[in-house]
């Protein structure tokens, strides 16, 4: 009787104790669990859904987007700046765009921005253009890694850097989300929502766009569907690190670390026609993901049905490991 209670006790104790009493190790390993297919199919079936309206800058569909953002960060512990989590701005070509954005907190004072687009281009001459990868599989990418940060601190772990997650809007605008975080931060306005203080420029060790994650349709070579890319300086891209994380943790992904060998198009994707450029103009260190561009992206037929799950899960794993390799 007195084992079964004993048992039952243990059982009920939080595994942070259990660590400490019977050498439990927390790793970036536990985070795993919260990257689940289904769960990431269920996001950008939402995202690159009828309700989402292709998700075009101040639409209904839009907003039910952004909303579906503000939701999932919050259930994963972000902190929203200035208890509000949008921040409206004026969209380039009229209307007001809103970028969707929190903060998990850190125990140090640096911080990193993990961002990825939500907005599309919306309706058409009466058809619906869904944004399946683009880019509704980088916002749930992001979405999943605050949910990775917020099951660590569960058992126990909080990490050094803040981490600021920010939905972006006016990508199709001539990336006025993008333009409006940035001059948010050049004038003093992005204050850490925990201790008040104002977060410059030069308090930022990096920005990481997610921009076209989900397919598997445009490989780096032939036959290997596993890949990623990953577009940035060499100085502060930690290419090596990606690399030995692939390595060490058995995740062997295909990694390329320059669009399909092309100079030309590296510095296209890195410097002119994503967000990212926009940092990498203001002189911060800004980075790309991306699993490239591929025939369905901005069409019709860019659904949720040509997301390759288990590359992208994959994907999801092997950046956060990325991350807390220097957090």
């Amino acid at each position: 009787m007195h084992r079964k209670l004993l048992l039952l006790i243990l059982t009920l104790l939080p595994l942070q104790v259990l660590g400490q009493s019977r050498g439990f190790v927390v790793s970036p390993v536990n985070a795993e669990a919260a990257v689940q297919e289904q769960k990431l199919l269920q996001g950008i079936e939402f995202l690159s859904s009828e309700v989402c309206e292709g998700r075009a800058s101040g639409t209904k569909g839009h907003f039910m987007a952004a909303e579906w953002i503000r939701f999932s960060l919050k259930r994963a512990g972000v902190v929203p700046f200035d208890g509000c989590w949008a921040d409206g701005f004026n969209l380039e070509g009229g209307g007001t765009g809103h970028n969707v954005l929190g903060m998990y907190p850190g125990t140090g004072e640096r911080y990193i921005i993990i961002m990825a687009h939500y907005d599309n281009l919306g309706i058409l001459s009466g058809r619906m253009y869904p944004g399946a990868d683009s880019n509704a599989s980088g916002v749930v990418a992001m979405a999943t890694l605050a949910e990775m940060f917020h099951r660590m601190e569960h058992y126990g772990r909080r990490y050094r850097t803040n981490v600021i997650f920010v939905g972006l809007d006016g990508k199709m605008r001539n990336f006025s989300g993008a333009k409006a975080l940035y001059r948010r931060i050049l004038n003093g306005r992005l204050k850490d929502p925990v201790t008040g203080k104002v977060i410059g420029k030069g308090d930022i060790d990096l920005v990481i766009n997610i921009d076209q994650i989900g397919s598997s349709e445009a490989p780096l070579h032939p036959r290997r569907s596993d890949y990623l890319i990953l577009l940035g300086d060499a100085s502060y891209a930690r290419r090596d690190a990606l690399s030995n994380v692939n390595l060490n943790r058995r995740i062997n992904m295909d990694l390329g670390f320059d669009y399909y060998g092309s100079a030309d198009f590296t510095r296209l994707f890195l410097t002119q026609v994503c967000d990212q450029r926009v940092f990498l103009d203001g002189g911060m260190p800004a980075v790309m993901f991306t699993s490239g561009i591929t025939m369905r992206n901005n069409k019709p037929v860019d659904t949720a049905d040509g997301i390759d799950l288990p590359v992208l899960r994959k994907r999801i794993i092997l950046i956060f490991h990325w991350l807390s390799k220097w957090l």
